[in-house]
């Protein structure tokens, strides 16, 4: 206290200042100092009172303090003590326990005061960021006052500094460098802040794992030596069970980052397991932990999947079983370990085959589960152990057919080994023994045996029992029904009750059989009617729930216990009403919402242990039912099933409907297709023309151009060495043009053959067409029209190579008389007149064929209309359609090849014209053709008088 006087200044003698007036004077020094000293020296003197007078520096000196921060950053030395004059203001001393009551009240006024400090200070949201800022500071003693005062914020109010943290930009990136710190007591404080910052807050523990908080923890762990680490280890763990847990985002980082491959070694655990510290204790079960948290049944079943299949791939299962087996591990360990495995293999058909094949290091060696059954069934166990095991067998056998058929295997006569312990013997013992929770226990486990499989529900009504020498066998659903009988323990009781009723559900063979016996309806119907007290009301429940599956599952096939009769007999015996309300006992009970919530078994004590999680489905599923059976009347049954018929026969009606519109679409899918196709044959077949005629035109023009060469040349035909020199070549070249003529000649006749036939199969396809059909028939006159088009185009094609050979004659008469008769080449002037005029009309003649194939394309589209309006026809319309439309693709077919071959002897045509004009003559003009016909007359007599000629 010297020094602070020595700050503040002496008061007279006998005038010892008060501890408000000292902190209001250091407050005024350093609002009022304007040397760093001075103020740096105050700052100090309220640290050193902050914890005596913590109410008062509080309230008094806080708004100095973060003036302090706010101006004062350049030195580091007054920074640290303001920070550590805030963390003594808002954190509450918990390092002693309080002894009494009073010291209890002292405590709690101080954690108020702290409450009351930190909503003070984060009235300003931008104090929050100011901290933030000054954790960037690297001095020692700023950074770890720093670190200490956000945590106590956070402790003290979690939620709204959270929120500050969130929206300041870059506030979380700032606090995860505290990881990265080389200091290990800010790196372990920045762990302990992360903690506090990360509870409950998603978006803030998404933020924390994208900034690679994963990968760093793991690497902290593995420095610290894993599960033979000390506190820091714990803390990272906590850590990332606080990242983890109701995180799916952060669970599939997890698992996408191959962490849980990393989390093997930490299991790896030796021969002598005999010592286990306290603080390896607590890091392998914070291990197990996080463990369960990647595979929990409260996690999407997809999520789930994927990390099951992961920890066996990685032999992290392996390993788990291996702590399993081992001995002089922790009692502790051993049961988390167990629930541990439960859930990897929960679900999992290749866990849980692994898992089965595990046995136990015994001499012989032992299957794991029948290790842990002897466990479950053993009343010296620790209750813990026990439910643990009960809850790994459930795992096992969840959703896996093949390990109930083993288990049910076990109790069959055909392959009881008496020289083994097997499962199913170990059951029956625990079913039958004076334990009670042996007794529950063994009855849930056999109920998971059956669940959800008709097959072994009626596998177990073969299994018989002895009970006792010179007595015939009982049946295993006898002598539970005998063991309800007998008047057994209220735990008893539930757990054999529980087994019935899963045994008989959805099964009617084995309600025939629990009918058979004349003592089970009576049993259950005084069990129900009677009035007993509040601990045996959870018994008339399920005794009304038993019955009531023996009316619903009930094939009627006993004469004595049919449905009606049985529901006559609840209302003579005991009341429908009544019934009802008894039925409800289950679900109003206090335990069954417990047992409700979670797969795994968590019962405080023993006397606690009445439900089973997946025996509450079953209740809710079956209670609606049963109730509608137990109340509706047999008129009201007969209706109902009357109208289920109804509604089968309407489904089946529906269905035929439904296959029918499918089949309706499929083809017209087809026709769709086939009409794109047409159109895209069609798009070609104009192209096709498109470019026939531009190569006419180009032929019209290059025959121009040798037109007027040929002029030229006819100039110079005088010379008789040059005529006698081509009469020279002639024959050659004549009997190579003959012979071309005679094989045009002979695919003229085959086109005319295949135009008659076309012919009679368009008349013999009138002929068969239906009367109603008129779309296909004008199809067809159509198509016919088309035919008779080319034909006559065929036709005229003929005409030009009769009018060729014609010419052919006349040039070889002219050839032979060139010199002997004059005034020639008049003739031939005219000849090239014809010619030309012949050709303008050849090209009237294209432009005509042009229009033809507009209209051709016309006709196209109506068919595809015809098509589209056909959609909505009957399946005969629809047949006849797609028989028509073959007939239009062949005709089309027909047709293209009908062009084809006018195109080739189109070619032919022009090679011939160049033929002649190689061998000298003049090239008539097609057009001239037509008026060539009058002179063939007189060329007749013209060449009979220059054969005389020749004889003579």
């Amino acid at each position: 206290m010297n020094y602070i006087w020595e700050v503040v200044g002496r008061h007279p003698t006998g005038q010892q200042p008060t501890g408000a007036e000292t902190i209001q004077k250091l407050c005024d020094r350093v609002a009022s100092s304007t040397l760093l000293e001075d103020r740096r020296d105050a700052v100090r003197a309220l640290k050193s009172l902050s914890k005596k007078y913590r109410m008062e520096v509080g309230t008094m000196a806080m708004d100095h303090l973060v003036r302090i921060l706010q101006t004062d950053r350049a030195d580091t030395e007054i920074l640290g003590y303001a920070l550590d004059t805030l963390y003594n203001i808002v954190c509450s001393d918990e390092e002693e326990e309080p002894d009494d009551s009073e010291e209890e009240n002292q405590q709690k006024q101080e954690e108020d005061l702290g409450v009351q400090f930190t909503d003070k200070f984060i009235q300003e949201p931008d104090n929050i960021t100011l901290l933030l800022t000054l954790l960037e500071e690297f001095d020692f003693h700023v950074r770890w006052p720093g670190v200490k005062l956000l945590t106590a914020l956070l402790k003290s109010q979690c939620a709204p500094v959270q929120g500050i943290i969130l929206v300041s930009p870059m506030g979380v990136s700032r606090l995860m460098d505290l990881l990265a710190d080389s200091r290990e007591v800010i790196r372990n404080d920045g762990l302990l802040l992360l903690q506090q910052l990360t509870k409950g807050n998603t978006a803030i523990q998404k933020i924390v794992a994208f900034e690679n908080a994963f990968e760093r923890l793991l690497e902290i762990i593995t420095e610290e030596g894993s599960s033979d680490g000390g506190i820091v280890v714990e803390d990272c763990l906590l850590l990332l069970l606080n990242l983890l847990k109701n995180n799916s985002s952060n669970q599939n980082f997890f698992k996408e980052g191959s962490y849980i491959q990393k989390m093997k070694p930490w299991f790896e655990v030796g021969d002598d397991n005999s010592g286990w510290s306290a603080q390896k204790v607590t890091n392998l079960h914070l291990m197990l932990q996080l463990v369960r948290v990647m595979v929990s049944p409260v996690n999407s079943p997809g999520a789930t999947t994927s990390c099951q299949k992961a920890m066996f791939q990685c032999g992290l299962l392996q390993q788990l079983c291996t702590i399993l087996m081992a001995t002089g591990v922790p009692a502790d360990i051993l049961t988390e370990t167990i629930n541990t495995v439960s859930e990897v293999i929960r679900g999992s058909e290749v866990n849980q085959d692994y898992f089965a094949s595990v046995n136990a290091p015994s001499n012989p060696p032992r299957p794991a589960i029948v290790v842990l059954l002897m466990s479950m069934v053993n009343e010296r166990q620790p209750f813990v152990l026990r439910c643990a095991v009960l809850y790994c067998f459930q795992c096992f056998l969840y959703k896996n057919h093949k390990g109930q058929g083993e288990i049910v295997a076990t109790l069959l006569p055909s392959t009881i080994d008496a020289n083994s312990i097997s499962a199913g013997q170990l059951l029956c013992g625990g079913l039958f023994s004076a334990d009670s929770l042996s007794n529950w226990c063994a009855a849930v486990a056999l109920a998971h045996a059956l669940q959800d499989n008709l097959t072994q529900k009626e596998q177990l009504l073969r299994v018989q029992l002895a009970t006792s020498l010179g007595k015939p066998p009982v049946s295993l659903l006898q002598q539970c029904t005998n063991i309800l009988s007998q008047g057994s323990r209220v735990q008893t009781k539930v757990g054999l009750l529980m087994l019935l009723c899963t045994w008989i559900s959805n099964c009617p063979i084995a309600v025939m059989h629990f009918l058979h016996n004349q003592d089970n309806v009576p049993f259950l119907t005084g069990q129900i009617s009677e009035n007993l007290g509040e601990d045996e009301r959870l018994v008339q429940g399920l005794c009304a729930l038993l019955l009531g599956i023996c009316i619903y599952y009930n094939d009627n096939s006993l004469e004595n216990y049919t449905k009606e009769k049985l529901k006559q007999l609840i209302e003579k015996r005991i009341g429908k009403e009544n019934f009802v309300e008894k039925l409800g006992f289950i679900t109003k009970h206090e335990l069954y919402s417990r047992a409700a919530q979670k797969p795994q078994p968590a019962f405080s004590t023993p006397e606690h242990m009445l439900f089973d999680h997946e025996f509450t489905k079953l209740v809710k599923e079956l209670e609606g039912m049963i109730t509608k059976a137990v109340l509706r009347s047999s008129e009201e049954e007969k209706k109902e099933e009357e109208v289920k018929k109804t509604l089968e026969q309407h489904d089946s009606i529906v269905t035929q409907y439904k296959e029918l519109i499918r089949e309706q679409d499929s083809q017209i899918n087809e026709l769709k297709e086939q009409v794109t196709l047409q159109s895209s044959q069609n798009e070609k077949l104009q192209n096709t023309i498109t470019q026939q005629f531009s190569q006419i035109q180009q032929h019209k023009d290059q025959y121009n151009i040798l037109k007027l060469k040929l002029g030229k040349d006819n100039q110079q035909t005088g010379n008789q060495a040059e005529a006698a020199h081509v009469n020279g070549l002639q024959p050659e070249e004549l009997s190579q043009l003959r012979e071309q003529l005679e094989e045009l000649q002979r695919q003229n006749q085959l086109l005319q053959t295949q135009l008659t036939e076309k012919d009679s199969l368009i008349t013999s396809l009138k002929a068969e067409g239906v009367p109603s059909a008129e779309g296909s028939t004008s199809e067809l006159t159509e198509l016919q029209k088309e035919v008779e088009l080319l034909k006559a185009q065929l036709q005229s094609q003929t005409a030009e190579i009769t009018q060729l050979q014609s010419e052919r004659q006349e040039l070889l008469r002219g050839s032979e008389t060139t010199a002997a008769v004059p005034g020639e080449d008049g003739v031939y002037t005219e000849k090239i007149a014809d010619l030309e005029s012949r050709l303008s009309a050849q090209t009237a003649e294209t432009q005509k064929l042009k229009g033809e194939v507009k209209t051709l394309l016309e006709s196209k589209e109506l068919m595809e209309k015809e098509l589209a309006s056909a959609t909505s026809t009957d399946a005969i319309m629809q047949a006849e359609k797609s028989k028509l439309q073959q007939e239009v693709q062949e005709s089309k077919k027909e047709q293209d090849d009908l062009l084809m071959l006018l195109a080739d002897q189109d070619q032919k045509i022009l090679s011939l014209k160049q033929r002649l004009k190689d061998l000298g003559e003049t090239i008539e003009d097609e057009d001239d053709l037509d008026s060539r016909d009058q002179f063939d007359d007189d060329d007749d007599d013209e060449e009979e008088v220059e054969e005389e000629e020749c004889d003579e």
